[in-house]
């Protein structure tokens, strides 16, 4: 009896663990963070999410995420876009493919004021 509560007892902690995402790491990583911050600015921020009022694409700096603000969530907007507006998909158009996307994540991240 006690082995089997024991190992219910470990199962329910175990779920709860769930590996970092790679931007979680990256944020420890300035050069990581200045490569995510060149990709917004040339790729992002310089044409469509622009933080100026008027601009017609969300505002990428704050807490307000219309396709959900977990990481996975974030990674999978910017790889597939979203479908009936101007965003596009970046998946397989960056010069590091996905890493580049977790780069731009992780920069989002830094710089989001809550």
């Amino acid at each position: 009896m006690k082995a089997v509560s024991f190992l219910a007892l470990l199962a329910v902690l175990l779920s709860g663990c769930e590996a970092e995402s790679p931007a979680e790491v990256m944020l420890q990583d300035a050069a990581a963070l200045k490569r995510g911050k060149q990709l917004y600015t040339g790729s992002c921020g310089g044409y469509c999410h622009k933080t100026s009022v008027g601009s017609e694409a969300p505002n990428l700096m704050d807490c307000a995420w219309l396709h959900g603000g977990a990481d996975q969530e974030v990674f999978n907007t910017i790889s597939n876009g979203v479908m009936g507006t101007r965003m596009i998909g970046f998946a397989g158009k960056l010069p590091e493919g996905d890493q580049d996307i977790w780069k731009l994540v992780a920069y989002l991240r830094s710089q989001r004021h809550c």
